[in-house]
C-alpha cells in the first residue's frame, strides 16, 4: 500500500468552458493527464493526497459530477479544501455525498495503514511568495482574493488556527505524520514561518501543498527544514503525476 499526492485538478467535467486549457502548454488535455498517468501508479489498495482546488464548479450538485469523475480512479482519496473549491460550504453536506472511495478532512484528521494526516487551507500571507519561480498568465476563472493587508491577515491567522486544530487529533501511535495544505506553508528558501513552526511542533515529517502554477517542474529548491520534508504538488508542477510520498 502506497500514499501518493497530487494538488490543483481544478477539474471541469461538471463546467464546460472552465478547463485549465487557457494555459496552453502543459495544460493541454490535462484532465486525460491526470487519469491516464494517475491508473499507472496508483493502485486499488493505494492512497492519493489531494490538497485543494479540486472543481471548478460553484454548486455542490454540480462537484458531485468531478467528485465520481475521481470516484472512479483507483484508491482511496483524500481531500482537503482550496480556494476555488467555491462549492464546499457544510462540511456535512459534503460529506452527505461523497463517493465511496471520497474522503475529506477539515478541521480533523484522517488516519490510514500507520499514516496519520491533518491540514488546513492556509491563505496568503507577506511572510514569503513564489513569485521569482511562476511564469505569471492570468487565470480568467480565478476568483480575486482579498487585497486588503488586515483582511488578509485575518484569514491567514483563521487558517492557522484551523491548522493546529487538525494537528493535534493526529494519531500518536502513527509511523507517519502528514500535513496536506493548500497554499505554501513555507517560503522555497525554507525559512522559518509561522507555519512552519506548528509542522515542527507537532513532529510533522512530511508536508505537501498545492496552488502555485505555471513553475517549472523541479525549479523549487524545496526539501527537508528542522524535521519536516516539503512537497510542491500542484498536478502541472508534477506534469501531472501523482507523487510517491511512501
Amino acid at each position: 500500500m502506497k500514499v501518493w499526492a497530487i494538488a490543483d485538478l481544478h477539474l471541469a467535467v461538471s463546467t464546460p468552458g472552465k478547463e485549465m486549457d487557457f494555459f496552453g502548454g502543459a495544460w493541454v488535455d490535462y484532465t486525460r493527464k491526470i487519469e491516464e498517468n494517475w491508473r499507472a501508479v496508483v493502485a486499488p489498495e493505494d492512497l492519493v493526497l489531494i490538497p485543494g482546488d479540486i472543481s471548478w464548479a460553484m454548486k455542490l450538485d454540480k462537484a458531485i459530477i468531478d467528485l465520481e469523475w475521481i470516484d472512479k480512479l483507483p484508491g482511496t482519496k483524500l481531500l482537503s479544501k482550496g480556494n476555488h473549491d467555491l462549492w464546499w460550504s457544510s462540511i456535512n453536506r459534503v460529506r452527505e455525498v461523497l463517493p465511496p472511495s471520497i474522503h475529506v478532512l477539515h478541521n480533523d484528521a484522517f488516519n490510514w495503514h500507520g499514516w496519520t494526516i491533518g491540514g488546513a487551507r492556509l491563505w496568503d500571507t507577506p511572510e514569503y511568495n513564489y513569485a521569482d519561480y511562476v511564469n505569471f498568465k492570468e487565470n480568467p476563472h480565478a476568483k480575486v482574493e482579498p487585497g486588503d493587508s488586515a483582511q488578509v491577515e485575518k484569514i491567514f491567522s483563521r487558517e492557522l488556527d484551523r491548522l493546529e486544530m487538525s494537528l493535534k487529533k493526529l494519531s500518536p501511535d502513527a509511523d507517519r505524520r502528514v500535513a496536506m495544505i493548500h497554499y505554501p506553508p513555507i517560503g522555497a528558501d525554507l525559512k522559518p514561518s509561522r507555519t512552519s513552526a506548528i509542522l515542527e511542533k507537532y513532529d510533522i515529517d512530511t508536508c505537501v501543498f498545492g496552488h502555485v502554477h505555471e513553475v517549472t517542474p523541479g525549479a523549487v529548491p524545496l526539501g527537508e527544514a528542522r524535521g519536516v520534508t516539503y512537497h510542491m504538488v500542484s498536478a502541472d508542477y508534477l506534469k501531472f503525476k501523482p507523487l510517491l510520498l511512501g
